[in-house]
């Protein structure tokens, strides 16, 4: 403030003062109370924020979601996004429930063979793995030569109550912890790498704000340091 004090003119000055006090009244509105609008990010509402990054970082790999694709639990995404000849495949925990299902665990590697995948879509499921190295690990080796992983992970987001309470919730990343965990069985130049979000995306997240209730322009803007969904494409 020294500076600005010999450089500025006195009504300057003020509104800097103003501008910086603590003590400046903020208009919290309906955000002002301990509980979130939505403790379930939303999805009996609307659309959950993360929802929206995901999809669109799969439209736009579209063209590799092709051959024998693997998913977790469901095989909805490669259904949607799969642009060429698929068989779709999903790796149920416990039983088989449709005839594409793979009884497995991606830590331990069972149910997953060499070389037997030309996609993996992976959402949202490393958090909620707390030796995410052996799975990212067994996945690399469930794929073919030049097959690809389309991973996503949580930047800044709630606890998911859901899954901490069955098999836990564990990590959060960034954009260098991404690239840096998947650069340890990936060469750097096969990775790539999105992050999506902003302040106030952040903000609707974490308060269970539906995608329906906010505007594409807020969705689409990009604040480096408020990253809330983190895409990863690696290519073996």
């Amino acid at each position: 403030m020294g500076f600005l004090r010999k450089i500025c003119p006195s009504r300057l000055k003020a509104k800097w003062k103003e501008i910086l006090s603590p003590k400046k009244k903020l208009q919290w509105g309906s955000f002002r109370k301990l509980e979130p609008f939505n403790r379930d990010f939303g999805a009996f509402v609307g659309t959950p924020v993360d929802r929206y990054y995901i999809e669109h970082f799969l439209h736009s790999e579209a063209k590799n979601i092709k051959g024998n694709v693997l998913e977790i639990a469901e095989t909805r995404y490669t259904e949607k996004f799969g642009t060429e000849k698929f068989k779709p495949y999903a790796l149920q925990l416990d039983k088989a429930v449709n005839e594409h299902d793979i009884v497995g665990n991606l830590v331990t590697g069972k149910g997953l063979k060499d070389e037997q995948f030309d996609c993996v879509i992976l959402t949202q499921t490393l958090p909620f793995i707390y030796d995410y190295r052996k799975a990212i690990d067994n996945l690399k080796r469930s794929l073919k030569p030049g097959g690809v992983i389309l991973a996503t992970l949580s930047g800044i987001s709630q606890i998911s109550r859901f899954d901490m309470d069955r098999w836990g919730d564990y990590w959060r990343f960034t954009g260098l912890s991404s690239s840096k965990i998947f650069e340890e069985f990936f060469p750097p130049e096969n990775i790539s790498l999105r992050e999506y979000g902003n302040a106030l995306v952040a903000t609707a997240f974490i308060q269970g704000i539906v995608v329906e209730q906010l505007k594409k322009d807020e969705l689409d803007y990009y604040d480096k340091d408020y990253p809330v969904s983190i895409c990863v494409k690696a290519i073996k």
